[in-house]
């Protein structure tokens, strides 16, 4: 087991550091001038350009800023982002929480919710809960998140007024204690449940057809043969070994929304990384892009790396 933990870390800090490297190369070469965009489209001074250009390190080729910026990442410090002129490191700190917060919840909810329904589904096949948990999977999966979004703010704020559209808190209220974690609740139930209508479909189907797959095996038909009790058999046979390629699935799942969720965060103004993201790619802000996409990166290496040794202890043959 310790060998192959050490595998899957390695594993995940090579994939880290290509990551990083292909991040870096993309964000230079795609058009635009961060330097221009602080200046202003009327200054034009060669002088002021050659000094900004200086601060920020974009006079010196490309593998030196690579290297500079590789050392100075090693120690916690990702560089002061040229639009806000403030560090990276604080930016992202700000905003993390809130982002961590709205996939986690999420992801777990999903997680739990599509794969009852997926086991739901299977031991009633062919049945209306089959049928209708089908068809309501389908015509999700078609859904771009940002509609979605969209027609849950028209359905439940606009016109039945029931939830609020955007943030994260209600500013004007001023809530402490209780009053504060209840008013975050119900400004996360537009976000996290257009998140959880995207994702539920995926868990879902792999659910459902896993444990399918596993109750047509031959070792399970010889347990029914000799007159196992079925509840057994689906608890101890059946669901364990349904129940691996979600976990699978988690983790790719939750490798997505951490990436894919600031379009969801713009949507309904929730103040996470996507507003950031948004704005350091209009305007160009090579650190503060590069600071969000190694955080991501990391996340998404960790993530990986937690779900394989999972696996690993509910599947004892993947670490051999």
């Amino acid at each position: 087991m310790k060998r192959y933990i050490g595998k899957r870390l390695l594993t995940g800090l090579l994939t880290i550091i290509i990551v990083f490297a292909i991040n870096f190369i993309i964000i230079r070469l795609a058009p635009g001038d961060p330097i221009k965009t602080l200046m202003g489209k009327e200054t034009d001074d060669p002088v002021l350009k050659a000094a900004l250009e200086h601060k920020y390190g974009l006079d010196k080729p490309l593998p030196t800023q690579f290297v500079m910026y590789l050392k100075t990442a090693l120690t916690g410090d990702l560089g002061t982002s040229i639009i806000y002129n403030r560090p990276v490191t604080d930016m992202i700190g700000e905003k993390l929480g809130a982002t961590i917060l709205l996939v986690l919840t999420a992801a777990i909810l999903s997680l739990f919710i599509g794969t009852l329904m997926g086991i739901m589904a299977a031991r009633r096949e062919g049945s209306f809960i089959d049928v209708a948990f089908s068809g309501i999977s389908y015509v999700l999966n078609s859904m771009p998140s940002f509609w979605l979004g969209l027609m849950l703010i028209i359905v439940f704020s606009s016109r039945l007024n029931l939830l609020p559209t955007y943030g994260m808190t209600n500013a004007r209220a001023n809530y402490t204690g209780m009053k504060y974690i209840l008013d975050v609740i119900v400004h996360m139930i537009l976000p996290v449940g257009t998140l959880l209508l995207i994702e539920i479909p995926i868990y879902f189907r792999i659910a459902k057809s896993s444990v399918l797959q596993v109750t047509n095996e031959d070792f399970i038909v010889t347990f029914r043969a000799t007159g196992m009790n079925e509840k057994k058999i689906f608890n101890k046979y059946i669901f364990r070994n349904a129940i691996l390629p979600t976990i699978t699935i988690f983790g790719i799942s939750l490798a997505y929304l951490i990436t894919g969720v600031a379009l969801i965060e713009i949507v309904f103004a929730w103040p996470g990384t996507g507003r950031l993201v948004l704005t350091a790619i209009t305007q160009r802000d090579y650190p503060t892009l590069m600071g969000i996409y190694l955080v991501m990166s990391v996340s998404i290496a960790v993530v990986m790396m937690i779900v394989d040794i999972v696996y690993a202890v509910f599947d004892p043959r993947i670490r051999y």
